[in-house]
């Protein structure tokens, strides 16, 4: 799925992605309180089995479509490359939403308690398959450690586990699903930047997400096992 996707609509539900923002609260607290209700959310959607199974994952990045930011850890980029050089590990097929990610989840936050905020709604289906739920994991990773920087998005498997997921079994293959995503998103980081800057994350400049996106690769690379 398309990191640069934009339409009037997707723009105006990632503003209600980043409300919490206007409440006064720390930033390793909104990563926190979304990286929980978007866990529940993503169990929820892979509990699905729809009646009619939707078509095959697609994973269009390879080895020669990375893009490595400038002054990236070079050593650990070309090792994350070579990550994907491998081929899909196997897996147990779920239903993806494929794009799942803050900006795609409409929360409604109460102006008077903030701390009430719920999930209403998830929006832009438009590339649902089939295929591991490590890969939707992966992808709302990486947007949390766009959005609120590396800590969160390695955070967000663990609370995908805690709210009763499943992910793969082996570190290397999810490794490889959480590099895929990452060595994605390399390829749009302007178009992401802009994005998340329409909606209110004026912070969010081209650089900012390139560094956080080099630290969250670099860290998945370090991460033991």
């Amino acid at each position: 799925m398309a990191y640069g996707h934009k339409t009037e609509h997707w723009l105006r539900v990632r503003v209600q992605a980043v409300l919490h923002a206007a409440h006064r609260r720390s930033n390793a607290f909104i990563a926190r309180e979304t990286g929980l209700h978007l866990a529940r959310q993503l169990v929820a959607i892979h509990a699905l089995r729809p009646a009619q199974r939707p078509r095959e994952y697609v994973a269009l990045t390879t080895a020669d479509t990375v893009v490595t930011p400038k002054g990236a850890d070079a050593a650990a980029w070309a090792a994350a490359i070579d990550v994907i050089r491998k081929p899909a590990p196997p897996y147990e097929g779920r239903f993806l939403h494929r794009d799942f990610q803050p900006g795609n989840v409409l929360f409604d936050v109460p102006p008077s308690r903030p701390a009430g905020a719920r999930i209403t709604g998830v929006v832009d289906w438009a590339a649902t398959s089939w295929g591991p739920a490590d890969l939707d994991v992966a992808h709302c990773s990486t947007n949390l450690a766009l959005l609120h920087g590396p800590a969160s998005g390695l955070r967000f498997p663990e609370a995908y586990e805690e709210a009763g997921g499943v992910l793969a079994a082996a570190a290397s293959e999810r490794l490889y699903w959480r590099v895929r995503d990452g060595l994605a998103c390399s390829e749009e980081v302007q178009l992401v930047a802009q994005s998340w800057r329409e909606a209110g994350r004026t912070e969010l400049t081209t650089r900012v997400v390139e560094e956080r996106l080099d630290a969250y690769v670099t860290a998945l690379m370090d991460a033991p096992g």
